[in-house]
């Protein structure tokens, strides 16, 4: 067997619909199998004082990729340490768990992806708009704001961010304000199609758009091919993260979160206007 290799799991099931598979580590019993690619995996683990999230970077069979599992693993842990204590964020950021046995346990966010949810608060992008920037606030920024399933629709309807393994801490600076803006134009372009459930760009929807950093449109052509390559070539992760169809389904609309008068009025700034949701 490969140095480093994830332990295979075969006793497959499905919750709530979604394919799932046990963990040999305890002999099935306790930890279900989240998700597993070349990196590692992610586990939920029953406790005594209820689940938890472990993440574990054992690497694949590419050379190196339990270096950099473990690399992410750190940056990851890192960012969250970095974000404990803030008030504003509990219960919508992961706090880490000291519990015995456990390496890099953490809290389990109940709730649903948002390219899963079937119903969504109508100003649901508002109020993740918010929360990124309360993150912000703390001196840290996500970097992966792209994938719809690191941004969770909890039971309550508020927004929550998982899956800091990219995240990066900052002290102020020309770096920390052009990916702060990325973070941003991520949340914003999320919210924009929502919106249109499906419809096609208008020239009202490309004219308003927040424009990517000259940082992040070099990447999208250098860099990104490059990373795609070994991702989901050498390492063999999925091509592509879940994203909600444009045929949808799409969520329904539920009431607000926040009555209009309280709701915290948006920096013009940083994120277009944008029409909201349609009755």
């Amino acid at each position: 067997m490969t140095a480093g290799l994830c332990m295979a799991a075969p006793a497959r099931f499905t919750i709530d619909g979604v394919a799932q598979q046990r963990s040999e580590s305890d002999g099935g019993l306790g930890r279900v199998e989240l998700k597993s690619d070349g990196f590692g995996r992610v586990e939920r683990v029953q406790t005594e004082t209820g689940p938890v999230l472990v993440r574990v970077p054992c690497g694949g069979r590419f050379p190196g990729s339990a270096w950099v599992a473990r690399y992410l693993a750190r940056r990851e842990r890192r960012a969250l340490e970095h974000l404990a204590g803030v008030p504003e964020l509990a219960g919508r950021v992961p706090r880490l768990l000291a519990i015995p046995g456990l390496d890099g346990a953490r809290e389990f966010l109940v709730g649903e992806p948002l390219w899963r949810a079937t119903q969504l608060p109508r100003d649901y992008f508002e109020r993740l708009e918010e929360l990124v920037r309360e993150v912000h606030r703390a001196g840290v920024c996500h970097n992966d704001l792209h994938k719809e399933p690191n941004l969770l629709v909890l039971a309550d309807g508020r927004p929550a961010l998982i899956d800091f393994q990219l995240a990066s801490i900052h002290r102020g600076g020309r770096r920390f304000r052009v990916r702060q803006a990325e973070d941003l134009r991520h949340v914003d372009k999320h919210r924009r199609r929502y919106a249109r459930r499906g419809a096609p760009k208008t020239d009202r929807d490309r004219a308003g758009r927040a424009k990517r950093s000259g940082l992040a449109a070099v990447w999208r052509r250098l860099g990104k091919p490059v990373y795609d390559g070994v991702v989901h070539g050498l390492l063999a992760r999925p091509s592509s993260e879940p994203r909600r169809p444009e045929i949808g389904p799409w969520p329904n609309w539920g009431p607000a979160l926040c009555a209009p008068d309280s709701a915290p009025a948006r920096s013009e700034g940083n994120s277009p206007a944008t029409p909201g949701p349609k009755d």
